[in-house]
């Protein structure tokens, strides 16, 4: 019995990720401790592409992958490549995004960028905020600040209302963090240029594939687009720009996602309404300098006088 049970154990390992992890981090550890060599022009793509990446890996572990075990998974994600985000919190406000119905609502979605329409002084503040980079070309050059700073004031506001939990979150993650800035100041990598080419543009990156994966629409299951052919975009994305697809097999891995998508395309673009982009390219043709949508979500406008 031991011996079949063992093979079944590493048999649901699924080794594509795990060779993506591999990749990853042993990529992350040469771009910073060779970055001196590497051309001014380059380290930004070469850093931000890495940051980005793991970013989808961490995506991946947050939905229960390469192992059927969750604290190696959290393990192999929980890295702070990009120095801000815990994991933790983003694990639980992905998945919180994936369990309700009501995606892209800025009160049930903790991942939606929608406002409600008031007069508080604050969504007023917000509003602004969000007007910057309602098109892609503010999203990708104002979007990195914007949400980091939004996350951690968000941040901060829990800290006052749930101190203990937050600190659950927290500490690990700045321990972390501790050890990737011993390992810059060993490289001689100092925090602001890391900042500038890896945190950065990694975070754009990450910002191009959530600007257009959803659309508010009076019917929920309208919500979640499709960016069917997005290059090299991706591998670095791991197919997540087939998000409708994502969101209908949430737990499958991202290297079946394309077969998935392929076998099932018709019901997929029936479900969502036809909310497709052909790529990238296309999402820049049409909102490199025009809104997205609007920032006031239409469930939570305020009715016309």
């Amino acid at each position: 019995m031991r011996g079949p049970a063992r093979a079944s154990r590493i048999s649901a390992v699924e080794w594509p990720t795990l060779l993506l992890a591999v990749a990853v981090y042993g990529g992350w550890l040469l771009a910073t401790l060779y970055h001196a060599g590497l051309p001014g022009w380059l380290l930004p793509f070469v850093g931000g592409w890495l940051i980005a990446w793991q970013g989808s890996l961490q995506h991946e572990t947050i939905h229960g992958h390469p192992t059927p075990n969750r604290t190696v998974n959290a393990l192999i994600g929980a890295a702070p490549l990009s120095l801000w985000l815990p994991y933790a919190v983003y694990r639980r406000t992905h998945l919180a995004h994936h369990a309700t119905e009501a995606v892209t609502d800025p009160f049930e979605d903790p991942e939606s960028r929608y406002l409600a329409d008031d007069e508080r002084l604050w969504t007023r503040a917000a509003l602004l905020l969000e007007a910057t980079q309602a098109t892609l070309a503010g999203r990708l050059l104002l979007g990195p600040p914007v949400t980091i700073g939004r996350s951690l004031i968000g941040e901060s506001a829990r800290l006052v209302r749930t101190p203990i939990a937050v600190l659950r979150d927290w500490l690990p993650h700045l321990a972390g963090v501790a050890l990737v800035l011993i390992w810059l100041d060993h490289v001689g990598l100092t925090l602001g240029r890391y900042g500038l080419c890896f945190v950065y543009p990694g975070t754009a990156l990450s910002l191009l594939r959530s600007f257009a994966e959803h659309r508010a629409d009076p019917l929920p299951d309208h919500r979640v687009a499709i960016v069917e052919r997005a290059g090299p975009f991706a591998l670095l994305f791991l197919h997540n720009n087939l998000h409708a697809a994502h969101h209908r097999a949430p737990g499958l891995p991202w290297f079946r996602l394309p077969g998935f998508y392929r076998a099932n395309r018709s019901s997929l673009l029936a479900g969502n309404g036809g909310l497709i982009y052909a790529g990238y390219r296309d999402v820049a043709r049409r909102y490199l300098l025009h809104a997205h949508d609007t920032l006031i979500h239409p469930d939570h406008a305020r009715p016309a006088p």
